[in-house]
């Protein structure tokens, strides 16, 4: 039986643990060193957990075909080349800039990790050593690849956009078949950018209840607003896609979010888990002195002398709750007091007589 908690290098990932922020670098290297290593260092300065990019490669990812719906003429994309192979073509990140973006990232603090889309990429990637694997929506149903990922032995996130509960239980047999027991599941829109209305955070919940593992949220939306939501839902990884620029070429850029904003949402999400605290609800020890002053409490409202009686137009309720609660109103009418009272004095018991 899965566990609900996951170790990713030095991290506990699951309930209760802290939120594990994937910085989602994807392709919006653009093909350029340099960009590719500053984008390490804006996910570094914003707290994130992990810096993530995606290895394939264009042939083993699309067919050079004429069939229509890989055509990009009508699409949004269509920009970036005229088919989908074009369009992987030019985002594509060169292989021999891994070891060193492992390395800058290394240097910085920040875990390195990646989207492999092919077994190629798998295995170049199992000689950088990377702490575990990411695995696409798209790439849900391609379970030879999953299981070759699930043979390496290292922990797993598989993202889970478009997917039906019964596909994601392939995948998940799959994993397990492999004999692999640290995964995660994130829910997730594919649409760039998804409608509030399609996000759907409740699914999670259905999630949670379904399969015993972390559950996460992989977030499209343009913003900070739905992964924090997430998290406040639940959510015990979060993946976001950042750039450095909105203004870059790359089909990803303009629903990125941009450095201030990825270090913005990271702060957040940190403030809604000391928020989410525990599930008792009692006073915590500073709210004490506010308990204690400004809730009510039983006074004198007259001098009382000892041996009077109480009735209730010699109580007063006020502040501070130096007193008897209000809810002994009714117990101590007609009581005797012990000794003299004085007008705006506390009402305590071991005033009156039992």
């Amino acid at each position: 039986m899965m566990k609900d908690i996951i170790q990713i290098g030095d991290r506990r990932i699951g309930n209760g643990e802290r939120c594990f922020i994937i910085a989602e670098a994807g392709s919006n290297h653009d093909q350029r060193y340099e960009q590719a290593v500053e984008l390490i260092k804006v996910a570094a300065a914003a707290g994130a957990d992990a810096v993530k990019f995606q290895v394939f490669t264009a042939g083993k990812i699309a067919a050079r075909t004429t069939d229509r719906i890989a055509s990009l003429a009508e699409d949004k994309f269509n920009a970036y080349g005229k088919d989908l192979y074009e369009l992987y073509k030019k985002l594509e990140i060169p292989r021999d800039w891994l070891p060193q973006l492992q390395k800058i990232a290394a240097e910085l603090g920040i875990m390195f990790c990646s989207t492999p889309f092919d077994e190629e990429a798998v295995a170049e990637l199992e000689l950088l050593n990377i702490p575990f694997y990411k695995i696409a929506s798209f790439e849900l149903v391609h379970l030879p690849l999953i299981k070759c990922i699930a043979r390496t032995g290292k922990p797993v996130v598989l993202s889970t956009g478009m997917a039906t509960l019964e596909e994601i239980d392939d995948a998940v047999s799959v994993l397990t078949a492999a004999d692999c027991r640290q995964y995660a599941l994130l829910h997730c829109g594919i649409e760039y950018p998804p409608r509030m209305e399609d996000i759907h955070l409740a699914a999670m919940d259905t999630m949670r209840q379904r399969y015993s593992c972390p559950i996460g949220y992989s977030d499209h939306t343009q913003g900070i607003t739905i992964p924090i939501a997430a998290v406040a839902r639940g959510a015990t990884i979060i993946e976001k896609h950042f750039t450095i620029s909105n203004d870059l070429p790359g089909p990803d850029h303009k629903y990125a979010l941009m450095p201030a904003e990825l270090k913005a949402m990271v702060e957040a999400i940190r403030d809604v888990e000391k928020a989410i605290g525990r599930p008792e609800k009692r006073p915590v020890e500073r709210e004490m002195v506010y308990l204690q002053r400004g809730r009510r409490s039983l006074f004198a409202a007259v001098d009382l002398k000892k041996g009077s009686t109480i009735t209730r137009e010699s109580v007063a309720i006020l502040r501070p709750g130096s007193g008897l609660m209000p809810k002994y109103l009714d117990e101590i009418i007609g009581k005797k007091v012990k000794t003299d009272i004085a007008v705006n004095e506390p009402l305590t018991r071991e005033k009156l007589e039992q």
